[in-house]
């Protein structure tokens, strides 16, 4: 049983509308949403190495916010304005060019103004993460 108010389709219509700097390109999919997990896949692009060759920091943390952002819409519907405020990420080991990325997010807290979760990245179908992050995020008053 889910605990979403918004499906997946919903939150990709939210996100086209109301974010369509970061969500507009296509190229972070959505794949489940349910009020308390997300995942999310970011297919390879070379624009996402750094040199050396690995996974840069940025996509990363990138993945890791929007991840729990959508995660986030999915417990409490269309709030816009739900921010971060912490953004916590520590890195394990290099991503592998050519695999996509994986941010697979979980709630651990949600309450009347913040909430708090975390995000396992994982780098093509590897079940060993590449880096973990946690987050907090401010919700406004209704």
């Amino acid at each position: 049983m889910t605990n979403a108010k918004m499906s997946v389709a919903e939150i990709e219509v939210f996100l086209r509308r109301e974010f369509p700097q970061a969500f507009g390109g296509g190229d972070i999919q959505i794949e489940t949403a349910d009020g308390q997990t997300s995942l999310l896949r970011q297919p390879y692009n070379e624009r996402m190495l750094r040199p050396g060759g690995t996974i840069s920091g940025p996509t990363l943390m990138a993945m890791a916010d929007f991840a729990m952002y959508v995660v986030l819409l999915s417990a409490i519907g269309p709030v816009g304005l739900a921010v971060t405020t912490n953004l916590n990420i520590n890195f394990f080991r290099k991503g592998q060019p050519g695999q996509d990325i994986l941010a697979a997010a979980k709630l651990m807290k949600i309450g009347k103004r913040l909430a708090f979760g975390e995000v396992q990245l994982l780098s093509g179908t590897s079940p060993d993460p590449i880096a973990h992050a946690t987050a907090t995020y401010s919700i406004p008053s209704a």
